[in-house]
């Protein structure tokens, strides 16, 4: 039966039944008595109020503070934190409880303050920026659009609603869509991300506008090319210009006295003109490389082969794992011959060792040229194209290097050794055939005919130029 009985009825059960001695002993004291029966009967209806008074009382004095409790944290759970509770005395144990509870309420407060302050901020920082903001739901239906963004697609927010595919940017929701989009005259960084909001899951849309980063890049690549150039050029123009004004001087003070000086004239300015063809045409190359075609590539027979055509030293191979690639080989190939005739080229006044390794380090291929050399004076210029340090170097074999790595997805890097004195090549490839190229990698034709490395740091790609005698 208690079992069945409310709270507050157990309350009041529990606290008559508490007093139920006291009013049967009163009874039977008071019944036997010589009283008159009225006054008999006035006592026993003054004691059975008492009995059920003082019951009342109790079940309200613990029943009330409970009502209030439930009140707070309804009004709590409504988000109503302006609710406090009296009597919060911290020396009882409700009180204790009124005082835990108003801390509540006042942490709620706080909370609920501040994450409608960050609310706020986020979505005055949402309408300020400049990268357009879509969010779409599990439909591809806008939902949410700050102001960039529908300036964007010309709208306002009546846009809301409206499918992803008639404002045009359905293929950019795809996973695989690229991360960078053409929409109009500009170009766009494409950003997506999952979020929730209200238990409903969306997909955020940012389009940020990097043409104007892009044209300060395409700018900056201009100036460094003129410098390169130009420097270059006048390099080549500067002999030309100082020996045909002395020719012309000699030819009008006696013609036939200069015979013999505009013959060498005219040879080293056909010289000259020639080093510039060259230094164009492999600047041509270097500009319009093709993307590497892919195969299986065995990395021993490759390192092997590349290892046999240097015929100047001596290059040993060390024990690797058996190991495929998915790459261009004749690519690879010109790689591996730029690096390891760098090397060979930096031991040939030491007379230093020069060994080519490989291993698999998770999921990708980790090969390695290390040299006995002198090490590397200037690591900062090294992928500079046209850079050089060796007298006839034409300055883009490291540069063509890198691209064929790039273009394969990996990464080529140059250090000075730890253990010793000498350079260590280190070229990273993935192992699967899903990686893809870089985009605008340029990288060499597999049909051109491999080159032998000239001597210094860096080697071009295509023939080798014929060494040309220095002017005086």
């Amino acid at each position: 039966m208690r079992r069945r009985l409310r709270f507050e009825d157990r309350i009041l059960l529990d606290v008559a039944l508490a007093a139920a001695p006291a009013v049967a002993i009163a009874l039977a004291l008071l019944w036997p008595s010589s009283l008159a029966l009225r006054t008999r009967w006035t006592v026993t209806a003054v004691i059975a109020l008492g009995w059920a008074g003082f019951a009342f009382a109790a079940r309200a004095r613990v029943v009330r503070p409970l009502q209030t409790l439930s009140n707070m944290l309804a009004g709590l759970r409504e988000e109503d934190t302006s609710i406090r509770g009296k009597s919060a005395r911290p020396d009882d144990a409700l009180g204790q409880v009124m005082t835990e509870v108003n801390a509540l309420a006042d942490a709620l407060r706080e909370h609920k303050l501040g994450v409608a302050e960050t609310v706020a901020l986020l979505a005055k920082v949402s309408e300020e920026t400049e990268v357009a903001m879509f969010a779409f739901d599990g439909e591809g239906r806008l939902r949410i659009v700050n102001r960039a963004g529908a300036a964007l697609v010309g709208g306002g927010r009546s846009l809301l609603g409206r499918a992803a595919a008639d404002l045009g940017l359905a293929g950019l929701l795809a996973p695989d869509a690229p991360p960078t989009a053409r929409l109009g005259d500009r170009t766009y960084q494409v950003r997506r991300s999952l979020f929730r909001q209200a238990g409903r899951p969306l997909t955020l849309l940012a389009l940020a506008d990097v043409s104007r980063a892009l044209r300060e890049e395409e700018r900056q690549a201009w100036q460094r090319l003129v410098r390169v150039l130009s420097h270059e050029i006048n390099n080549s123009l500067a002999p030309i210009s100082s020996i045909a004004s002395s020719l012309r001087l000699a030819l009008a003070r006696d013609p036939t006295a200069a015979a013999d000086d505009a013959a060498r004239g005219l040879e080293i300015i056909g010289r000259r003109a020639e080093a510039l063809s060259r230094l164009m045409s492999t600047y041509a190359r270097l500009a319009r490389l093709p993307p590497p075609q892919r195969a299986p590539v065995e990395v021993a027979a490759l390192v092997a082969r590349v290892a046999g055509l240097e015929t100047r030293a001596e290059v040993a191979v060390a024990p690797g794992p058996s190991v495929t690639l998915q790459a261009d080989a004749g690519q690879l190939e010109q790689l591996l011959i730029n690096v390891v005739g760098n090397a060979v080229d930096a031991t040939r006044d030491s007379g230093g060792e020069v060994e080519i390794a490989w291993r698999v380090d998770g999921g990708r291929l980790a090969l390695t040229v290390r040299d006995e050399g002198s090490g590397l004076s200037d690591t900062g210029n090294l992928f500079v194209p046209f850079y050089t340090t060796k007298p006839s170097g034409s300055g883009i074999g490291l540069a063509l290097s890198r691209q064929i790595a790039e273009a394969h997805g990996g990464a080529l890097t140059l250090e000075n050794r730890v253990d010793r004195t000498g350079c260590e090549a280190r070229l990273t490839l993935p192992l699967g055939s899903a990686d893809r190229p870089v985009p605008g990698s340029a990288v060499p034709d597999r049909d051109r005919p491999q080159a032998r490395p000239e001597s210094g740091r860096d080697v071009a790609v295509g023939p080798a130029p014929a060494q040309e005698p220095r002017e005086p």
